[in-house]
């Protein structure tokens, strides 16, 4: 029987070289709470006069990290982005319960991602470039404004099977 007594994670290089030193670094781990991510990073971003944030996360944690930075983008809105990803060696050491057993050490590869947003405009041509998203009035009813209004007062199912019959009229 082992049990592990160290997990270690490779330090690598900061992917957006040239960042300003008033950059906020999100690093997101596997049991890190969204609640409590965002909270820090809204009350940074919105209020404190921040203007770029980092949210990176590895193995387990980049679904978390992804969501994170989706949400701020919602929440303030007009953010630029550029995503890079790769892999980090994590390296494992596992204690054996059973005395004269030799510990063992794994090394495993796994992904990682960064996800740069900014308020300021960022490189176009840099590879991983997402513009900020631009809402277009005529995909969306008459009636609703916003995709906030759109969230707020419709279930996805009502959004689908309304874009969805619109899409077979104008189809026929």
């Amino acid at each position: 029987l082992e049990h592990k007594v160290c997990r270690t994670e490779e330090d690598s290089p900061s992917p957006f070289p040239g960042l300003t030193s008033g950059v906020l670094e999100m690093r997101v781990k596997e049991g890190s709470k969204i609640r409590n991510l965002m909270g820090f990073a809204m009350a940074r971003i919105g209020g404190g006069g921040l203007r770029q944030v980092v949210f990176s996360g590895s193995g387990r944690a980049v679904t978390k990290t992804i969501t994170c930075a989706e949400i701020m983008k919602r929440k303030v809105g007009s953010l630029h982005q550029i995503t890079k990803l790769r892999y980090k060696v994590v390296t494992e050491v596992w204690e054996s319960t059973e005395g004269g057993q030799p510990d063992m050490t794994v090394h495993r590869t796994v992904p990682s991602i960064s996800i740069l947003l900014s308020k300021d405009p960022l490189d176009p041509q840099e590879p991983g470039y997402q513009p900020p998203e631009t809402l277009t009035t005529h995909a969306f009813p008459q009636n609703m404004q916003t995709r906030q209004t759109i969230v707020s007062h419709h279930s996805k199912t009502d959004l689908i099977h309304y874009f969805s019959k619109r899409s077979l009229n104008t189809a026929s």
